[in-house]
């Protein structure tokens, strides 16, 4: 940002005096030259010398942008029809560039700062106004213990760990097989440090793989973590259905060793990240998931008593499972796929008119889950309240009209079909669960009609388990089976009735499966 930037607050009260204060402090960053506001109280009045302006609409009307000129919205209470109806009235009068502030989970209580801020993007005023939830007392429970988070490169993981910031955890393990994403988000969280976000934990990046079980052992006993949030998955249904066996590795087998390395180490409290798409699965990655969902489960269920509560100590471990759909602007998500084909002037692609998908801003997901993992039990499943299923043709015009063009008439819209393991509408809970409302806000939890059991006259999860080893781990003894992912197919799909259902599934005689390449991968 250049010096002569010329910088107008939307919203003059904490959030925004706050912002001021500091961008006064730091001259380079430009000059703050008024606040809008809807307030009459306000408006006419200067606040530290910074005049006030109102109502918002008919000033933006009446101002005369330069070149340099921005805004910033820092109203964190604001719903999302009201950042719609600001976003307009901003864009209309010409600002060069319009940031936001976080929403209001990620800075009560605490000060809002510039380096919070960054430019609107669609996921902002798309969906339902997220949750209002107080960060700092539903992270009480992390207060001085060292926390894990799998994946902490993803987006899920990531959101977590700047949510974690304001934890006051001694120490935030940040664990990830990708070394670049957890360069960026390590970096990032030293930043947001140094500007005084959130407090000072001790931040350690660990690079490491959940395949390697001898790995997850070794390091687990090293870093003696307290909690873990478990966000690592393989998950994009499609290339998942083209690589079966690795989608099994490192969701199923992974996720196992996490488990086994976390009870030989005494960790506490292990909140599992899972998936609509593991609700009577009909492709692979939510086979992986739904098996996933049972692992953890059937991990917490040899303490089970009627004596647990949410109120039970930090000291008791406690396995959980939190399941939610899908994430507005994840990484290979369909809205930044959407944002690539409009920016070069379309078409944008859907699969079929009629499908339909549950979103939450990935903020609002994360901060539930940190609330769920602090007032979950041991053994709970617990499912974010997801509001109502949105067409994904709704979602792709809305994002073309944010970008000022006219769908089927600026950019045109082209149905391309489902593609293996997708489904038009995905479930949150399956004919023997029932979600049942919690004290707790948008947090319902799960009870099953049939134990969620690790062995069960319907499921034998460790036979499952045992049969697919051999698929992921070469056995000299049957070198055949080693990453055959038609086996590895016909085996799920004869365990778990849901995936007889799969889209594209076909299924070869002897004869006909003898002339074709098996695929291994």
């Amino acid at each position: 940002m250049k010096k002569t930037s010329r910088l107008y607050i939307i919203g003059a009260g904490f959030a925004g005096r706050t912002l001021a204060g500091e961008i006064k402090a730091k001259a380079i960053l430009g000059k703050v030259v008024a606040f809008l506001d809807d307030n009459s109280a306000k408006i006419g009045t200067k606040i530290e010398g910074i005049p006030v302006l109102g109502p918002i609409r008919d000033v933006a009307r009446l101002l005369r942008m330069q070149s340099a000129d921005e805004a910033i919205i820092a109203i964190p209470s604001a719903s999302r029809e009201n950042l719609v109806e600001l976003h307009g009235v901003l864009k209309n009068a010409g600002f060069r560039r319009i940031r936001i502030l976080p929403g209001i989970s990620q800075i009560i209580e605490g000060n809002a700062h510039l380096i919070q801020t960054r430019s609107i993007d669609p996921q902002d005023l798309l969906g339902r106004t997220p949750a209002l939830i107080n960060l700092k007392e539903s992270l009480a429970y992390l207060r001085g213990k060292r926390v894990l988070v799998t994946g902490a490169g993803g987006s899920i993981g990531s959101e977590l760990c700047r949510q974690l910031l304001s934890g006051g955890a001694a120490r935030l393990y940040l664990f990830g097989h990708g070394e670049n994403s957890i360069y960026l988000i390590d970096r990032e969280l030293r930043i947001l440090q140094e500007e005084g976000v959130g407090e000072k934990a001790t931040i350690v990046p660990v690079i490491g793989d959940l395949k390697n079980r001898d790995y997850m052992f070794h390091i687990l006993e090293r870093l003696k973590a307290d909690v873990i949030f478990h966000t690592a998955a393989y998950k994009h249904v499609p290339m998942m259905e083209e690589n079966p066996v690795a989608a099994v590795e490192n969701n199923l087998f992974g996720t196992k060793n996490l488990i086994d390395a976390s009870k030989s180490t005494g960790v506490k409290r292990f909140v599992h990240i899972t998936t609509d798409k593991a609700v009577n699965p009909v492709s692979v990655y939510g086979a992986s998931k739904y098996m996933s969902e049972k692992l953890v489960l059937s991990a917490a269920l040899p303490k089970l008593n009627p004596k647990n509560s949410p109120e039970d100590s930090i000291d008791e471990s406690n396995f959980m499972v939190v399941r939610f759909g899908n994430v507005l602007g994840s990484r290979g998500s369909i809205m930044l796929l959407f944002q690539k084909q409009i920016e070069k002037g379309g078409p944008v692609t859907i699969t079929h008119p009629d499908m339909k998908r549950w979103f939450m801003t990935i903020p609002e997901a994360c901060s539930l889950v940190l609330k769920a993992g602090g007032v979950g039990q041991n053994a709970g499943l617990y499912l974010l309240d997801m509001g109502e299923p949105v067409l994904i043709q709704d979602l792709a015009k809305q994002l073309i009209r944010f970008y000022g063009f006219e769908p089927d008439k600026d950019i045109r819209i082209v149905y391309t079909g489902a593609r293996p393991g997708e489904r038009l509408d995905e479930l949150l809970w399956a004919d023997d669960e029932e979600p049942v409302p919690t004290e707790y806000n948008r947090i319902l939890k799960v009870k099953s009609r049939s134990m969620l059991l690790n062995h069960s006259q319907d499921f034998d999860l460790m036979g499952l388990i045992k049969e697919l080893n051999a698929i992921i781990h070469l056995d000299p003894g049957q070198p055949e089976k080693y990453r055959n992912s038609f086996l590895l197919k016909q085996i799920l799909t004869k365990a778990i009735p849901s995936m007889q259902n799969r889209p594209g599934t076909f299924f070869l005689d002897d004869e006909q499966k003898a002339k074709t390449p098996v695929l291994s991968l």
